[in-house]
């Protein structure tokens, strides 16, 4: 039985132009005319044609796929919507340029050395990587692979800053934002709950809390007992909040570093009689949807982690000169169609709710 589908043949003759003509056009080859580009995109609309996407490999020297690479196991990325809402972005700007998406986790150590086998087995054009732990040796695989790679936050380790291309919010500004919320509201025992000390996001907003602090009275920023330890979890959030409140039981304000970590604090405070925001404020960061969820509501400093999935897959797409210039002139944001050269850090804003 023949197979009905259109052929590049087919496509040339009903453009009118040259097979290699078309395969240029299909492939994003550059060398023909703006007119003749157009009509054989008419015919390949007209004709339902589908490029071979192991033929085309072999022209392009490319798998049409990209690597995502979260250094997280798979309870955490399948609970947290922080993931799903970066995989959103990240997943619809590379389906504008048909490129396919393949999603790695790192679920124990001893899943590196395959995550590195399979990068530098030729099976992917670039790879996107984030939640990266201080030493993760991901970065070195991808360059040792010699794949184009973004990152998501801000790399924390020795020159990275200088070699890596990355995608962050402004964690530092934004805990400050938050503090100094609750200090206007006349909160003077502010409490915080890190994320992983390992992880340059839950630093950053522990500098951000220390600033605003040290900034209204130093002295209001000197007791360690104000501060404890999460993992970015809910049930750490709970956790941590316990242990505030029996080393600090006179706080009356608490930042929490993330929102799912926030509705764990709500949980422990409800179990210990306070009230929020009567005894104690309470701000998150992220605005997920646990924020809108929570009862009451809570204040949270928002980052559109959607969006810097996207410029994530955008500025990596550009490194592999996917982005072409009709693409470019459909693009918004802040990826122009120009070599990316340096990180992308976007703007964090509070949002204030009920908590607070």
């Amino acid at each position: 039985m023949p197979d009905p589908r259109p052929t590049l043949e087919a496509v040339a003759a009903h453009a009118g132009v040259s097979r290699a003509t078309v395969s240029r056009v299909v492939n994003g080859g550059a060398g023909v005319r703006a007119s003749v580009r157009e009509r054989v995109q008419e015919a390949v609309a007209d004709l339902g044609y589908v490029p071979n996407r192991a033929a085309r490999s072999l022209v392009t020297r490319r798998t049409g796929a990209v690597a995502v690479v979260i250094a997280e196991p798979e309870r955490r990325v399948f609970s947290d919507p922080f993931f799903a809402q970066q995989l959103r972005g990240i997943s619809r700007e590379l389906a504008v340029y048909d490129t396919q998406l393949l999603l790695m986790l790192v679920e124990h150590p001893n899943d590196y050395p395959r995550i590195g086998r399979y990068l530098s087995g030729g099976h992917v054009d670039g790879a996107l990587m984030f939640s990266l732990h201080r030493d993760d040796p991901l970065p070195a695989m991808a360059a040792e692979a010699g794949l184009p790679a973004v990152y998501g936050g801000r790399p924390g380790w020795a020159d990275a800053e200088r070699e890596l291309l990355y995608v962050d919010t402004d964690n530092r500004g934004g805990a400050r934002l938050a503090v100094e919320h609750l200090l206007e509201r006349g909160r003077r025992r502010i409490a915080t709950i890190t994320g992983p000390l390992d992880q340059t996001s839950a630093v950053d907003r522990l500098d951000g809390y220390r600033d605003a602090l040290e900034a209204a009275d130093p002295a209001l920023g000197a007791d360690p007992a104000l501060v404890a330890h999460g993992d970015f979890t809910a049930e750490g959030g709970e956790r941590a909040m316990a242990q505030l409140l029996e080393r600090s039981p006179g706080l009356d304000a608490v930042f929490a570093a993330s929102d799912l970590m926030a509705t764990g604090t709500l949980c422990a405070l409800r179990a210990a009689g306070r009230r929020v925001p009567e005894d104690v404020a309470l701000v998150g960061y992220d605005d997920m949807p646990p924020a809108l969820w929570a009862d009451p509501p809570l204040t949270t400093v928002r980052q559109d982690v959607q969006a810097m999935g996207r410029i994530m897959a955008a500025l990596l797409l550009q490194c592999l000169g996917v982005c072409h210039e009709e693409g470019a002139r459909r693009r918004t944001g802040p990826v122009d169609g120009r070599a990316p050269t340096t990180p992308v850090i976007t703007p964090a804003r509070l949002i204030v709710r009920a908590s607070t």
